[in-house]
């Protein structure tokens, strides 16, 4: 390619519609040329975006709760990088850079989602042994045996996140023709559509990238006020007036749904149909199931949910909307989301067999008489299959010596470990794919509890229980966690490689030196942390991790599973399938809080209402797109100034902590929550009043409108 600078257009009007008959998508870097990718330059800051946002998403996630995605704010540094160097034709370096630095979010989503289960629990041993001490001395010798087990390591959380990375890497490169090529324009590829946004719009300068940056300013500034000063509630609920509040003390109906920017935006590109999908899913769980719920009674629910305990967390009567919703509704999204996905992989059973016939065709030394004859293009180049093929058996090898060496210490135990990981990393692999492309959400979560029922009861089964059940079960879950993290991100760098014309082969070879980076950046936060501050009740919050905890303790203790609600999601999600319903979207419904869902129907139902006004279908055409660009403005603001709260945030509780730490045992809850506030920059008690709720209400209708306004200017090309 000449070193003179290539004009960037923006992307083909084709990116993101389904291709007509014998129609071809080009992207913006033509396949016939070279164009600068990896290099010094894309490498080292791809590296050092891995290492820093790896810390810091550790860091908070586990500090204050909150995973932020650091995809598009990587994007963001990228382009500003090379804008303030005047570096030109960047746009091949950028993607490498955001492709490698992306491994931090989903190494550290797949570890700390699990992993500090394990410090939580030892923590719950170590009050058990101090309550028990002087009573009994033998509940205390059984806790002492369990808090001895519960130990965890370096190397361990090392290669648990190495192993699951490098298996959803090897996995998605399987799939990435048939996600980001043959199912061109089927899938909306939300935060692949605002991170493509973000880079051409850099790439491109001066007014076209003008939509994008004044909607990024509204959209970070409105999500920040929110988020750091609690200028309006982030929820509205039907609490606000008094018929809402009467239904939901007497039925537990609930109507609430988010106010943020970012989301907003996140719905107008996921589009009205499967932005409906899922509300209707979301609104069969909320609105049906919690409220039947009260009804069926405590002991019939504990039948049900085995893992629902009565004394612990009193009677049903008495629990929140938010609490069922947790303890039963959620349950049947996942077994909705599980049978989806196996539904998934049985429709995609010819892709499958393609990958593997290659691969055997390959190893056979044979070639494929298409191939003889055609050249495969730059932007279709996959690694190699024997790389592939041999990277998974290294892959699968390497974590069998790691259970059994490092984990476990037992041929048996460590056999079966290797099995589920590979069975479940398999076939999930395309529902996180697939939730990814289509909603711009992946439901890791919930297929790391299904992965721990599945793990445990199997383990409990051949005799592996206690303290190293426990942590055999959560560094499986660990793995499996880590790899369907990686899958869902991973589909996404692809996805924007493939809009704009990469290499897939050299994003594919540079992501396992992100992943390694980031695994080792992530095991080190997490060991400091835990001995800065521990986790558990006085610790860390870790809310995943806690849940996962929660999970696991009475299941490794003979507590059973949650069986007939998987069964009623699967029984769902097989009548959807009968009715070509697509039943991933509706299970995510199901398994996605209300309050997340409604808002992706607001912004499907702006998409539908500016690309229909005019009879014109070039200028309906010219604000859909321009809509696109206003969302994508939305979504990477919300997610900068996020990540700028988050910190905020952390500051605040570090500095809060100090004092409380200083003053001892003469800090009382009231003086610790009065310390708490004083540091906090919210405005006490404004933001969850029905005030609070009725501001946000205005604004985000003001929003709206400006949304539709904006994208509505938009003039024929």
């Amino acid at each position: 390619m000449s070193e003179s600078e290539e004009k960037v257009v923006g992307l083909p009007e084709n990116a993101s519609r389904e291709l007509k008959e014998g129609e071809q998508y080009h992207p913006i870097m033509s396949p016939e040329k070279v164009y600068p990718e990896v290099n010094l330059r894309s490498v080292f800051w791809g590296l050092l975006m891995a290492v820093l946002f790896s810390a810091a998403a550790a860091y908070l996630g586990l500090k204050i709760g909150q995973v932020f995605e650091a995809a598009i704010p990587i994007a963001i540094i990228a382009v500003g990088l090379s804008s303030a160097t005047k570096r030109k034709n960047a746009l091949g370096e950028n993607v490498i850079i955001q492709s490698i630095g992306a491994c931090s979010g989903v190494i550290v989503a797949g570890a700390i989602f699990t992993l500090p289960a394990i410090y939580i629990l030892q923590a719950k041993y170590q009050g058990l042994m101090a309550q028990y001490q002087e009573i009994d001395p033998v509940k205390y010798n059984k806790y002492l045996e369990m808090y001895n087990g519960l130990t965890i390591n370096f190397f361990q959380v090392f290669m648990a996140s190495l192993i699951g990375g490098m298996l959803g890497i090897l996995l998605m490169i399987l799939f990435r023709k048939y996600f980001v090529k043959d199912m061109h324009g089927k899938y909306p590829f939300p935060e692949a559509t605002a991170t493509t946004q973000v880079l051409v719009s850099g790439e491109k300068g001066g007014s076209q990238a003008i939509p994008l940056l004044i909607a990024g300013l509204i959209g970070g500034l409105y999500d920040f006020l929110i988020a750091t000063f609690g200028t309006w509630s982030e929820t509205f609920t039907s609490k606000v007036i008094p018929l809402g509040t009467a239904v939901y003390a007497k039925a537990k109906v609930l109507f609430s749904f988010n106010l943020g920017a970012a989301i907003l935006g996140l719905g107008y590109i996921v589009g009205l149909r499967y932005a409906l999908i899922m509300t209707i899913g979301s609104a069969l769980i909320w609105f049906v199931v919690v409220p039947l719920l009260p009804m069926i009674g405590d002991i019939n629910l504990h039948f049900i949910n085995p893992l629902y305990n009565i004394a612990e967390q009193g009677s049903v009567a008495s629990m929140s909307a938010e609490t069922l919703f947790k303890v039963f509704g959620r349950h049947i999204g996942i077994g909705a989301i599980a049978v989806a996905g196996i539904i998934g992989v049985i429709k995609s059973w010819d892709v499958i067999k393609t990958a593997v016939g290659l691969a055997s065709n390959e190893f056979k030394g044979g070639k494929n008489k298409k191939s003889e004859t055609v050249k495969v293009e730059r932007t279709q180049r996959d690694l190699a299959m024997k790389i592939i093929v041999f990277g998974l058996i290294i892959a699968l090898v390497a974590a069998f010596i790691f259970f059994w060496l490092g984990v476990i210490h037992n041929l048996l135990f460590a056999i079966i470990g290797i099995v589920i990981v590979a069975a479940i990393a398999f076939l999930f692999t395309t529902v996180a794919a697939t939730a990814i492309a289509t909603v711009g959400t992946n439901p890791v979560s919930g297929m790391t509890l299904m992965t721990l029922i599945i793990a445990s009861v199997i383990l409990v089964a051949v005799g592996l229980k206690g303290s190293l059940g426990i942590v055999a079960a959560m560094i499986i879950g660990g793995v499996v966690c880590t790899a369907l993290s990686m899958a869902g991100g991973f589909i996404t760098d692809l996805k924007i490689g493939y809009w704009l014309g990469t290499t897939p082969a050299k994003q594919q070879t540079w992501k396992f030196l992100g992943t390694l980076v980031s695994a080792a950046t992530v095991g080190g936060v997490m060991i400091i942390l835990n001995k800065t501050y521990g986790f558990g009740e006085n610790g860390l919050v870790a809310p995943q991790a806690n849940a996962m905890a929660a999970l696991i303790d009475p299941l490794m203790n003979g507590t059973g599973a949650p069986w007939i609600l998987y069964g009623i999601g699967a029984v769902i999600a097989i009548i959807l399938t009968i009715f070509k319903v697509p039943a991933l979207a509706f299970a995510l419904g199901m398994f996605i809080p209300f309050d997340l869902n409604f808002p992706l129907l607001v912004g499907g139902t702006i998409a539908w209402f500016v690309s229909t006004r005019s009879k014109n279908a070039a200028l309906n055409t010219a604000r859909k797109e321009k809509g696109t660009l206003i969302a994508s403005g939305f979504i990477a603001g919300g997610a900068l100034m996020g990540v700028v709260s988050a910190i905020i945030k952390f500051a605040q509780n570090t500095l809060a902590d100090n004092k409380i730490k200083a003053l001892g045992e003469m800090a009382t809850p009231e003086m610790k929550k009065s310390i708490k506030e004083s540091f906090s920059w919210a405005i006490p008690h404004w933001n969850d009043s029905f005030s609070g709720q009725w501001t946000g209400f205005a604004m985000y209708a003001i929003l709206i409108c400006f949304f539709i306004w904006y994208a509505m200017k938009a003039k024929e090309e």
